[in-house]
């Protein structure tokens, strides 16, 4: 940056989850603000994080609090209006005392441009961060493809013409820009959603985590309708009742909508006694669950939004030495490699037949485990999407003056 330009100044304005909770979101905070950018973040309230106003790192966090969590396309509407006005209330703020000059939206969902569009009549930047495919994610949920699904597809389409950069988490998501979404190829820039290898530490196992069985199978992600948690459960039944291993316990961590109904289910299922939901928990619980597992799972439902995304289950997985059975997915695959088996889409009985063999296999799951933690060292991780990143901001700027 120039000696006689102001610092460059970015807002980033999230409404998923909560910010430091937000792994990828707070990595991209962090790294700007290492190279010199002030940053300020929009986020929701959550649990933990109830706190309107907030300084980390030097970094300005601004929380607005949502009044009900949605369930169905009408009350997503509303969950996003509601929100939608929140983020421009604060944004007012922060302009008015930290200021800034760009603003950096993470979807979903996919409104956020319209603050962009405003700010962009005042010399402002719009930098689109694509995180999710949201006409996808949306038949994902409801499996349909009606007048919501084409009014998503309009407002990915609006997204990205306001946007001057983009970046996404994938080649699949880069494509979808460029031609769904008509972007520029130069102005679309791949930063993956690496793990930040300071925080997903190694740690000894906690025998009592498998309560008494010989092997635990860990799981950690959202517990929502596309997240395939039945499918894994239907799994847990086939190697209990039929394949007559009852030598195997299930430590699935995570919060989400759909977590009380999964509880029923595995109840439902008669497997509740080999299955541990943990709900939402702090990263050591969380850290402590994966490093005791032998495998980890992604049963992720194989559809056109899981096939194109990348998860940052996998790629946590493999930094701490995981070996992993998940269904066969594009970008699964892209990620994991050799680190994983890949199980028929969609098919639990292959799924329970996998994870038995990998726990039979124990020098198979070292292979495997030592293979994704190399990859994830090597390749994967935060450390080496930085310059992606850095280079985003680069092109985001080029040519222009700001902080006047």
């Amino acid at each position: 940056m120039s000696g006689s330009t102001r610092a460059r100044r970015v807002l980033i304005i999230v409404e998923n989850l909560p910010c430091p909770f937000d792994r990828r979101v707070w990595q991209e905070a962090r790294t700007l603000a290492a190279a010199g950018y002030t940053v300020s973040i929009i986020c929701p309230k959550g649990k933990g994080y109830e706190r309107s106003r907030e300084d980390i790192d030097g970094i300005a966090i601004y929380r607005h609090s949502l009044p009900f969590e949605a369930s169905g396309a009408i009350g997503y509407a509303l969950e996003y209006s509601w929100a939608l006005l929140a983020e421009f209330w604060l944004s007012l703020r922060v302009l008015m005392t930290r200021g800034f000059d760009v603003i950096h939206a993470c979807n979903p969902p996919d409104t956020i441009f319209i603050i962009g569009r405003f700010y962009k009549l005042f010399g402002k930047k719009f930098l689109f961060d694509h995180h999710d495919i949201n006409p996808e994610l949306y038949e994902a949920k409801f499996g349909r493809r009606d007048f919501f699904y084409k009014v998503m597809l309009a407002f990915e389409r609006w997204t990205f013409a306001a946007a001057n950069v983009s970046i996404a988490t994938n080649e699949s998501y880069r494509n979808i820009a460029i031609t769904r979404g008509g972007m520029p190829p130069d102005r679309v820039f791949v930063v993956r959603s690496g793990p930040d290898l300071r925080r997903l530490r190694r740690l000894p196992p906690k025998p009592e985590l498998r309560k008494g069985c010989t092997y635990l199978v860990g799981y950690v992600g959202v517990m929502g309708r596309q997240e395939g948690i039945d499918l894994l459960l239907a799994s847990v039944e086939h190697i209990v009742k039929v394949l007559g291993r009852r030598d195997i316990h299930f430590g699935l961590v995570g919060g989400g909508t759909e977590l009380a109904a999964m509880r029923a289910l595995a109840e439902q299922l008669g497997v509740a006694g080999f299955v541990t939901f943990t709900g939402r928990v702090p990263d050591q619980e969380l850290l402590e669950m994966l490093n005791t597992a032998d495998v980890c799972v992604n049963p992720d439902v194989a559809n056109e939004m899981n096939d194109k995304s990348t998860m940052n289950k996998i790629m946590e997985y493999m930094s701490l030495g995981k070996p992993i059975v998940q269904f066969d997915l594009t970008e699964g695959r892209v990620s994991a490699q050799e680190a994983s088996l890949y199980a028929q889409r969609n098919d639990p009985v292959d799924m329970a037949g996998k994870i038995v063999a990998l726990l039979n296999d124990p020098q198979l799951r070292e292979r495997m485990g030592q293979f994704g933690m190399n990859r994830v060292a090597q390749e994967l991780s935060w450390d080496h999407e930085v310059p992606r990143l850095l280079r985003a901001y680069d092109r985001l700027f080029e040519g222009s003056r700001v902080g006047g």
